[in-house]
């Protein structure tokens, strides 16, 4: 996350096959909209739910291009959740509690420029949600 001080993040827990893999195109859709105006969307992809993700991220890369055309910066394939968590996902269940920590695929994060987390969003809420729209421009605003 260091390489994203300054910036807004929408960090995204992603998986291939997943019923809500159809929000990367909404997710490319903000990343130009806004990656100009100081966002990064972070695709980070996780094979916790349901195993629906690839087996290793070069594959996960080129589903993501070649059907989505997806050029926002992509993680490494990470776990979210249990003792293996990331150490970010760990931080978040620490310092902002369960209801923060992803339940499922395509969870998204809005972390302001000083690496504080603004919101959280469900898998259920779209790129598209006027709310998280709002969350990002108000930290862009700052």
């Amino acid at each position: 996350m260091e390489t994203y001080r300054g910036k807004v993040v929408l960090l995204v827990n992603t998986a291939s096959m997943c019923g809500f893999t159809g929000q990367y195109e909404g997710l490319q859709s903000l990343w130009t909209e806004y990656k100009d105006k100081g966002l990064v969307v972070l695709g980070v992809p996780s094979d916790d739910f349901g195993g629906q993700e690839l087996d290793d991220a070069k594959k996960v890369k080129e589903f993501c291009t070649l059907n989505y055309g997806i050029d926002f910066p992509m993680a490494n394939i990470v776990h979210v959740k249990g003792p293996n968590a990331h150490p970010y996902y760990k931080w978040i269940a620490d310092a902002h509690g369960g209801l923060a920590v992803p339940r499922w695929n395509f969870h998204k994060h809005v972390i302001d420029g000083n690496g504080d987390l603004v919101d959280w969003f469900a898998s259920t809420t779209g790129p598209k949600s006027g709310r998280l729209r709002k969350a990002i421009e108000t930290a862009l605003a700052k």
